[in-house]
């Protein structure tokens, strides 16, 4: 019988709060455009969506602070999340190993989804333009790990095949995990530990298929 071969662990990565600081370049922005509005700092960010949480503040002010982060140039001025690059071009090189950056468009598209490609350009280089998944429904995508900021990922397949690995983020560091889930407290956690944990269960997966398949 030929040698059976993992297959590489396949690493979804997320963008904004991820790889770009969305929530940081959200308050500057808001702050610089409506100077004399009430915001919320970032140590008080509640809930994934921002905008919910300037509703609750004042209803007028949720179009208020969508319009700077739908505004030309915002996605693309973003700056990087600390360590985000290092890791993500030391995660592009290991061994057995698919990185993919897993990113949600706005619904009022018109600017983020160019900039989003600039801004991988621009802080990463064209060979990670090629690894661009653009999505509304990231349960669809097939991997092995999702890190993203956002708490509950829901859509059109009810158990992806990847496991939520929640990156903290100034409004989702509240939250208590259950203890099945696994969370990265920043990019200097242990990101490495989490993609190797991966490495068995592939072997493991392609052996039961290739049984299937003889």
């Amino acid at each position: 019988m030929a040698a059976r071969h993992a297959r590489p662990v396949r690493v979804l990565v997320d963008m904004d709060c991820v790889l770009a600081d969305f929530e940081a370049g959200l308050l500057r922005g808001f702050r610089h455009r409506f100077p004399e509005e009430p915001h919320v700092p970032l140590e008080e960010r509640r809930g994934f969506f921002a905008r919910e949480q300037y509703r609750a503040l004042r209803p007028d002010l949720a179009d208020k602070v969508a319009s700077v982060y739908e505004a030309p140039g915002f996605f693309l001025d973003l700056e990087p999340i600390p360590g985000a690059l290092e890791a993500m071009r030391e995660m592009n090189a290991m061994q057995d190993t698919e990185v993919f950056i897993c990113t949600s468009p706005l619904r009022k598209y018109d600017h983020c989804v160019g900039e989003k490609y600039r801004w991988v350009e621009k802080h990463l280089g064209p060979q990670f333009v090629e690894r661009i998944i653009l999505t509304r429904d990231k349960t669809v995508v097939l991997g092995d790990l999702l890190i993203d900021d956002k708490d509950t990922i829901q859509g059109q397949e009810e158990t992806p095949s990847w496991e939520h690995i929640l990156f903290t983020c100034c409004h989702n560091q509240h939250l208590a995990l259950p203890p099945t889930r696994r969370r990265l407290l920043s990019w200097s956690d242990n990101w490495r530990e989490i993609i190797g944990s991966k490495r068995g269960g592939t072997q493991r997966d392609q052996t039961d298929l290739g049984l299937r398949q003889e």
